[in-house]
This record gives structure tokens, sequence and C-alpha cells, in this order.
């Protein structure tokens, strides 16, 4: 699955490559000629309210094979970080998008070790019962923060302990990272990847957020081998093509092969099993 969701983030992304300031004309016409390029190969793609779900839906950018995944969620900028809290997008009609064609609503939820779990939880449980009584799927996104009261923490720490802490909630579909980014022995990986499927009680894919593009699908390998269903990236398909003279050609060409390039891996590994 392809993620375009991606918000403030891919504004400073596309910043790298230009001289002027990126606005959110900008942002929506990536999103969208991404979606368009891509969507023929994903399973399902998703696209955030703010800049580019109303559009994709109106141009019909996403392919008639692919799944439409909204996100539910509302980033606020705080903590030094571009994403320092999040809450449930209540601007979102979640029973009109399924009557446009979305599929499932995702959630992205913030773990920091030094917060209660108690939030998180109630949180969660929110966004499950609005998927619930709107017949669309249900996916969460954990991931791992630094605390906030400048204590010693462990990033992949946090991975593992997300898992354990919202994995057996009840979503459809839980959308972790990579443990260790990647960069890890086989052996490392084996074992923490083993450690989220004993942890998430249900279907779980992997995110490709700081994970390099060469180093993704070895780690998608690894996870599906373990008992992930497959991923659901956005970063290690189309990062690159954003430093291209030509964008639309580059996702044409390059990142629709990087796209096809996991599709097979998920394809080798979950289909076999």
């Amino acid at each position: 699955m392809l993620a375009v969701d991606q918000r403030e983030a891919l504004r400073n992304m596309l910043g790298e490559h230009r001289a002027g300031p990126v606005s959110d004309a900008d942002l929506q016409e990536f999103k969208l000629t991404a979606t368009r390029a891509l969507t023929p190969f994903a399973s399902a793609v998703l696209i955030d309210r703010q800049f580019a779900l109303d559009a994709a839906i109106e141009q019909g950018a996403v392919a008639d094979s692919c799944g439409l995944i909204a996100s539910a969620d509302h980033f606020e900028p705080a903590h030094g970080e571009l994403v320092g809290e999040v809450t449930i997008d209540h601007q979102i009609a979640p029973g009109s998008l399924r009557e446009r064609g979305v599929v499932a609503l995702k959630l992205l939820v913030l773990y920091r070790p030094d917060q209660p779990p108690s939030a998180r939880i109630e949180m969660v449980h929110e966004f499950l019962a609005i998927c619930g009584a709107a017949g669309v799927a249900s996916i969460v996104e954990p991931v791992s923060r630094a605390p906030l009261d400048g204590r010693d923490w462990d990033w992949n720490e946090g991975v593992l302990a997300a898992a354990e802490e919202l994995g057996s909630l009840g979503a459809d579909l839980y959308k972790g990272e990579v443990p260790y980014r990647g960069v890890a022995s086989e052996e490392e990986l084996r074992s923490a990847y083993a450690e989220m499927n004993r942890s998430i009680d249900g279907e779980w894919v992997v995110l490709s957020s700081g994970v390099d593009q060469e180093t993704f699908p070895p780690a998608v390998r690894i996870a599906c081998e373990e008992g992930a269903s497959g991923f659901l990236a956005g970063r290690a398909v189309w990062a690159a093509s954003l430093q291209a003279a030509d964008i639309e050609h580059d996702l044409q060409e390059n990142a629709t092969w990087r796209l096809e390039r996991l599709v097979d891996v998920v394809d080798a590994t979950v289909g076999s099993r």
C-alpha cells in the first residue's frame, strides 16, 4: 500500500529541491501526480484530508483497482517537532467518505514513554468506534517519540512498547515502524519483528519513514517472514523523485519500479505462507 498523506514534512522535503516557498497547491499537485502514477500498482493509497483527499476523489486520481484510505488525524507542531501533538480530526465525515469510496481511516498515535497510556488508549478506542459506526476499516499507526521530560530513552524500545500497548485494542490493521530503522543484523530484526507479531492481535504492516529506500525492501521481506502482511509506505517509494528535474516522469519510471519491487517482495513471502 502507498502513503501520500505526509503534510508539513512533505513541504520541507519539496523545499529542499526548489528555491522559492512551497505552497499548498504545490503539495496537492505532487500528491495527485504520485497518486495517478502509482496507484495502478498499489492495493490501497492513504491520502490526507488537508491537502488532497477531496481533489483525488473529484478528479478520479485513484486507480479503480486501488482502495482509498483517508487520514483521520490532526497534526500540530509542538515540542520542536513538526508533528508534536496528534488528535482525531473531527472535521472528517466518515459516513460521507465511505459513500465517496473511502474504505478505511488511519490514525497516527505518538508513543512517548513519559506520558500515561490512558490518553493514547482512549483516543484509539474513540477512533475505532468512529470507524465501526461508519462501516470502514480502522488503521492505527503508532510511532515512537522522545519523552518530553528529558529522560534517557531508546527509540527502538518505543517501537516495541507501542505494539505491546496498542496492538491488541481491535484495529483492523496495525501500521508499525521498522525496528532499528532496518539497520541491524537479520537476527536482531527477526527477533524484534517476532516480538511485534506476538503483541499485535491481527494484521500488521510496516511503514518506511526513517528507512533508506535500499534498506526497506529487505526489511519488508523479513517482516513478512515474521508475520507482517505487507507495507504501507511512501518515502521509500517516491522520496527520491522529489529531486528529479521532471518529477512526474521520475514517478512514472523510477518510483513505479521501487513500488513494484516491494510488491514482488510481499508476493514472494506472504503469498507463499
